[in-house]
């Protein structure tokens, strides 16, 4: 009897280092059976999770904390082995986890408290219930932070967490989980799936999914929007941006100046907020330029594990390629580098800090995200056209003004159609404000109480 044989061509999803361009990691994509397993453990997990007390489910979050402090190195090099950003960020990155579960496990409970509020009835009470599974599609620019900054509070609500991590920080991903298990989280409650992105559909339309969260670029949450929406999944959208710093002439320059070259240049600028567009008032336009030429030719390139290194490689190939066909399309236009401009010679992996001037609103370096080292300087004459300059852009993510006159800091800030604006100070995330966007640059807020509620049934008890 002649037996016939089908061999299934497993999926194998790498993990390569962006720098030395090694595999350092290959993972088996989860097939579909083996994803509604997991979906079922998740499920009989979450039953039980939701019924324990916030100082209970505040525990792990607490020893989570104390693991992150005691293996900060080996995860930071992790990171940094993954998508490639300086050792000292990785580390920083460790670190601001470790604040993040420190302050929802210190005073998370106090937002998830129950509100009572007068009516004609003996009582009404508001009330926060989770919801069950929330599916979260993270990228892989904080592959720590910004699976964290999603999953503690959405747990700490008393919900359950299902991980798709960009494909290559799938180490990252799994070593996230191994930790919350070591932290003393049950069994299942937070699960990573490897699977290619194309298949996430299978997941949001589970009938015990209830929630999923994307942080990626505009063309991908539009993606996973459109499905949330078919299967009437409640969704919160982080996606890109395209951030302006205003620059006054009354600001302090040089402080203005090292902030504008912080903002831009972490993390090689492959950073949601960062600062993308310098406008600057006309009168300290070209002494703004040289600082900054200056500030970025003094950027030390090279291997990221290097202690020494400020700019390293960007994560993938095609974002490189990408970034320069950004530049070199509006150098065409008419935009002149300053400097930069170019991949680096030494390991074409890493892209030189360009910095370009006489940038025009039709360029690609204006008009679309820049997802990399690259800045463009913009003079503008009154507050009134800075504004105009800043909000005419597709995102609406985050802003800093610059300024010595509080009164011109709120009048600009009140203007700009961004989720948040910080006056003398870089954008940034901070576990006690929230963080979130407008028009293309999503919608929805993590962080701070909001972060909380998100991914919460929000129930009126009425009582008569």
């Amino acid at each position: 009897m002649q037996i016939d044989v089908v061999n299934k061509i497993k999926k194998m999803i790498k993990s390569i280092n962006p720098y030395t361009k090694k595999i350092i990691g290959e993972y088996e994509s989860f097939s579909d059976q083996k994803i509604d397993q997991l979906i079922a453990e998740q499920q009989e997990s979450f039953q039980r999770w939701r019924l324990f007390s916030f100082a209970k489910r505040s525990k792990p979050v607490i020893k989570l904390a104390g693991l992150l402090k005691k293996h900060e190195n080996e995860l930071a090099s992790l990171v940094t082995s993954e998508m490639g950003k300086p050792i000292s960020e990785s580390v920083a990155e460790i670190r601001k986890c470790v604040w993040l579960c420190e302050y929802y496990g210190n005073e998370g409970e106090k937002y998830l408290a129950p509100e009572l509020v007068h009516t004609e009835a003996q009582e009404s009470v508001i009330s926060y219930e989770p919801k069950g599974i929330i599916f979260g599609i993270m990228p892989w620019n904080f592959p720590f932070w910004q699976v964290f900054r999603f999953a503690i509070p959405t747990l700490l609500a008393g919900n359950a967490v299902l991980l798709k991590h960009a494909p290559n920080v799938s180490g990252c991903s799994l070593a996230i989980e191994k930790l919350l298990l070591e932290a003393g989280f049950p069994q299942s409650l937070f699960s990573v799936v490897i699977l290619e992105a194309e298949r996430s559909e299978m997941i949001i339309k589970h009938p015990d999914i209830h929630g999923v969260t994307i942080t990626g670029s505009a063309n991908a949450g539009a993606a996973v929007a459109s499905l949330a929406g078919k299967y009437l999944k409640k969704s919160v959208m982080e996606l890109g941006g395209s951030d302006p710093l205003i620059a006054f002439a009354d600001a302090g320059l040089a402080a203005c100046c090292e902030a504008a070259t912080s903002s831009r240049m972490i993390n090689a600028g492959q950073v949601c907020i960062a600062a993308k567009r310098f406008l600057v008032e006309r009168s300290i336009f070209e002494e703004f330029v040289q600082h900054q030429k200056t500030a970025l030719v003094a950027l030390l390139i090279g291997d990221p594990l290097d202690s020494t290194t400020q700019i390293g490689p960007m994560a993938r190939p095609d974002l490189l390629d990408q970034l320069d066909q950004q530049v070199k399309e509006s150098v065409k236009m008419g935009a002149t580098v300053v400097t930069g401009g170019e991949k680096w010679k030494k390991n074409s992996a890493c892209y030189v800090p360009t910095l370009l001037t006489n940038v025009s609103f039709d360029m690609p370096v204006f008009r679309e995200e820049t997802f990399g080292p690259v800045a463009v300087v913009i003079p503008f004459d009154t507050a009134d056209e800075a504004i105009k300059i800043a909000n005419d852009t597709a995102y609406g993510l985050g802003a800093s003004v610059w300024t010595s006159d509080p009164a011109k800091a709120k009048y600009v800030a009140s203007r700009l159609d961004v989720g948040a604006v910080f006056v003398n100070s870089i954008t940034k995330s901070d576990p006690r404000l929230p963080f979130g966007g407008t028009k293309k640059s999503g919608y929805g807020r993590e962080l701070a109480h909001f972060g909380m509620i998100e991914f919460t049934n929000i129930k009126t008890t009425w009582i008569q």
